[in-house]
């Protein structure tokens, strides 16, 4: 699974805390239990094989299993040991997620955290898959999925980030009509703050010209501020970039972000903690 996660065997070693040669003698040895490779080690990635995708859903629920038992016990041991998932989008900006874990590691300090950056589409299966107990979300009108509570709800500010010395740095506020000619530089397709943006711009009839997509927050801001197009972000992250944030206008534009978890009662007791503590700083 840490494999299948982080798409390389030294990611997932790095990510389990162990030597590469001994993640890949145990992959090996379950190879040979099972009689099949897992995986296609021709490529420069490690892809899953037939068996392997076969095996995904089974080694999924035997590590749900496993976290179950993990919970069982951390309800009696008190939270001086145990583990928490919690998963977030990139550009989260409505809560300070390092100092509330941070707050969270002080009051429980035996309890392991593990954090994952993801799209929301994949947030979502993660929360569905039992990976994760809680994620920030960027959600659309769809909702949450069955089976998904939402624990808490920010709404955020979009703005157009530009270069400091582009024509609109200076100008407050923008209307989207004014943009037609502008090249865009956007995350790539599919993430949740690219696709509150396309529908924005879809329901003002602004059709975009990306010249440049992304996958990190920090390189579009670097590629905003080096001149190659005009990005649009929650307010903070421009802010944080030290960039212009030119307020935009008809609509006001907004992201709505979710904290989400399987509820409405979390089983986790670790998770509830946490839960609590993120909760408390709204």
């Amino acid at each position: 699974m840490a494999v299948t996660t982080h798409g390389s065997f030294t990611a997932a070693a790095r990510a389990e805390l162990i030597v590469q040669s001994a993640l890949s003698s145990s992959i090996r040895k379950l190879e040979r239990e099972l009689g099949a490779e897992l995986f296609e080690r021709t490529g420069r990635r490690p892809l899953l094989s037939p068996a392997g995708e076969a095996f995904l859903p089974a080694a999924r629920a035997l590590l749900a299993e496993a976290d179950a038992a993990r919970e069982a016990v951390s309800a009696v041991t008190g939270l001086s040991a145990g583990r928490v998932a919690i998963g977030t989008i990139q550009t989260l900006t409505s809560v300070d997620l390092p100092r509330e874990l941070a707050a969270f590691h002080r009051a429980w300090p035996g309890v392991q955290i593990s954090v994952r950056d993801a799209t929301t589409e994949d947030l979502l299966d993660a929360l569905l898959a039992r990976e994760l107990d809680l994620a920030y979300l960027a959600l659309d009108d769809s909702g949450l999925p069955d089976g998904l509570t939402g624990f808490a709800s920010w709404q955020e500010e979009l703005v157009l980030m530009t270069a400091p010395e582009h024509r609109l740095a200076g100008a407050g506020r923008t209307l989207l009509s004014d943009l037609v000619a502008e090249p865009f530089v956007d995350f790539r397709a599919g993430t949740g703050l690219e696709t509150t943006v396309r529908r924005l711009a879809a329901h003002c009839g602004l059709n975009r010209q990306i010249t440049c997509e992304v996958t990190q927050i920090r390189l579009l801001a670097d590629l905003v501020r080096a001149g190659i197009g005009v990005a649009i972000v929650p307010r903070q992250v421009a802010e944080s970039a030290g960039l212009p944030g030119v307020r935009i206008r008809q609509p006001d534009p907004l992201r709505t972000v979710v904290l989400a978890g399987r509820g409405p009662d979390l089983a986790n007791p670790a998770a509830n903690a946490l839960l609590k503590q993120l909760t408390a700083v709204r």
